[in-house]
């Protein structure tokens, strides 16, 4: 049996600081793209080395920023440039930009606190956000979304209600590194799993190291996760014949960056090498791996789901060396971009 699996990345703008200082506005291309001397060290790097490598990616693509995109949304041209790349687009939806729909959303994000969480939020509000993202992927021209994902991994199980009631068959909600919901439902480390009716994709959360007593619980990403570490997880998953790996990441993580504008940044060298060397390998191990879409992996899984729940283990050594490569690492790209600004 191959392992499926699923590179997705999120794929969303930024608020650019407007919701603590009015005056400033959101930044939408410069956040995907991540141009760097006329060249795209985000996206742009992302669909080349799909492309050289042959992997079919799944990119969850915000749609709530249409709220204040409303004349001209510059997503709808991304959306349609990754579908003609031979990739899914699937649905993202951070909470926070459904303020901007009110004229007086500056009084409003200082009078009340700020609603970026599906946690907690009522069920019909989740359906009319889930709603509001179909209908513009509908506008924008390309497929329905399948797959949902819920922005900072928010969920909780009214989450999956809407869903079902939205017709949306298929979710990766759960990375419970980043977002435990603390409901025994919803622990989720890998496989695939029925909730409501929707097959619930989680990204793979591992143990990276264990002290004692303690473990210490990481999701899988390629900005936190070495390739040696990623390499040694597939590798373990293909042993335990789990069915589905599904890691998570963002085109802004392939730059350093001292503002969303790019104004400042530099390719990330060290998360680019992670990226082109998982795509490698996984091309060249294919009697082994299947890379493919998120809801290609879902139609084939929704059948027979595998509903084990495997913690696997990493490595506490490569972990130590990864966090050690990173801070040496991002020390010198603040150096570097100190030295932008300055004087020749």
């Amino acid at each position: 049996m191959r392992t499926r699996v699923c590179i997705s990345i999120d794929t969303e703008f930024s608020i650019g600081g407007a919701f603590t200082n009015p005056g400033r506005q959101p930044v939408a291309e410069p956040m995907v793209w991540c141009e760097v001397g006329g060249r795209s060290q985000g996206l742009g790097f992302l669909l080349d080395q799909f492309e050289r490598h042959r992997i079919p990616a799944t990119f969850f693509v915000e749609a709530a920023h249409r709220y204040y995109f409303q004349e001209h949304d510059p997503m709808g041209a991304i959306a349609r440039r990754i579908v003609a790349g031979g990739h899914e687009v699937q649905l993202h939806t951070h909470p926070c930009w459904a303020v901007f729909q009110h004229a007086d959303w500056p009084e409003r994000v200082r009078r009340e606190p700020l609603q970026d969480e599906f946690f907690g939020r009522a069920e019909e509000d989740t359906v009319q956000l889930l709603r509001q993202g179909q209908q513009t992927f509908a506008d924008w021209g390309v497929p329905a979304p399948t797959v949902f994902r819920p922005g900072n991994m928010q969920h909780d199980d009214t989450l999956f209600a809407a869903l079902a009631r939205c017709g949306i068959p298929y979710s990766s909600c759960v990375g419970l590194a980043v977002f435990d919901s603390n409901d025994p439902r919803y622990r989720l480390y890998s496989g695939a799993h029925h909730r409501h009716g929707v097959l619930e994709m989680p990204v793979l959360t591992f143990q990276d190291w264990q002290l004692g007593g303690r473990r210490h619980l990481k999701t899988l990403t390629i900005a936190g996760t070495s390739f040696d570490e990623t390499r040694l997880l597939l590798e373990r998953a293909h042993a335990q014949q789990i069915p589905l790996v599904v890691l998570l990441t963002h085109p802004f993580e392939y730059v350093q960056r001292r503002d969303d504008h790019m104004l400042a940044a530099r390719g990330n060298a060290l998360h680019q090498d992670r990226l082109a060397r998982l795509c490698r390998y996984l091309d060249g191990n294919r009697d082994r791996f299947l890379p493919t879409g998120m809801g290609e992996a879902g139609s084939a899984l929704q059948s027979t789901p595998d509903e084990r729940n495997l913690l696997l283990q990493g490595s506490g050594w490569k972990s130590i060396r990864r966090l050690a490569e990173q801070a040496v690492y991002d020390r010198y790209g603040s150096w570097a971009l100190s030295r932008q600004g300055a004087p020749a």
